[in-house]
């Protein structure tokens, strides 16, 4: 009896802003017969300060990933060729590092994250707004955005730059699944 091949599982992190849930969209149509899991779907648990777990040594396993692991078990059964999860822990998170066979990190500026955040998620806001989330992410937001810088990037298998078009992106990523 064939056993079948269970699906190549590609995870792609960036920082918020940094493109991944977009080259994640571009990328299931691009690879044959592909699903994708977005981390930003789950109401997960985790640290209930984000700061504090940042200085503590931001031990990926604290965040709760059950319901997304389960969701990810139950696409591995499915007769597919890919499956591509927009997933900021690449690797660093026990309970989902043994499905992962790739990881990708989109390494964009800091500065071009930041404008797309903006652009993205305050849309019709007031000054006050953005002014507040300004000043959330100069008190620890940005620890946030170095943490990946340090744990995640380095800890990828293959690192693009964010800066590249969307397609450039997904061809490089493409390419990678093919070596």
């Amino acid at each position: 009896m064939n056993k079948r091949k269970r699906p190549f599982v590609i995870s792609v992190a960036a920082v918020s802003g940094g493109g991944k849930t977009t080259v994640v969209k571009e990328l299931i149509k691009a690879l044959h017969n592909s699903k994708a899991l977005y981390f930003d779907d789950y109401e997960l648990g985790g640290p209930h300060n984000f700061r504090e777990w940042i200085i503590r040594g931001a031990n990926y396993d604290e965040w709760d990933i059950a319901p997304f692991k389960k969701d990810l078990i139950n696409l591995i059964e499915e007769p597919l060729e890919y499956i591509v999860l927009d997933y900021p822990f690449a690797k660093m998170h026990t309970a989902g590092s043994v499905y992962i066979d790739m990881t990708v990190f989109i390494d964009t500026p800091l500065d071009i994250a930041m404008a797309r955040r903006v652009l993205r998620d305050f849309q019709g806001k007031s000054g006050e707004e953005i002014i507040k989330d300004m000043e959330n992410y100069n008190a620890g937001g940005r620890a946030g955005y170095l943490e990946m810088l340090k744990t995640i990037m380095p800890n990828s298998d293959l690192v693009v730059d964010g800066t590249l078009s969307v397609a450039e992106i997904v061809a490089t990523i493409e390419q990678h699944t093919k070596n």
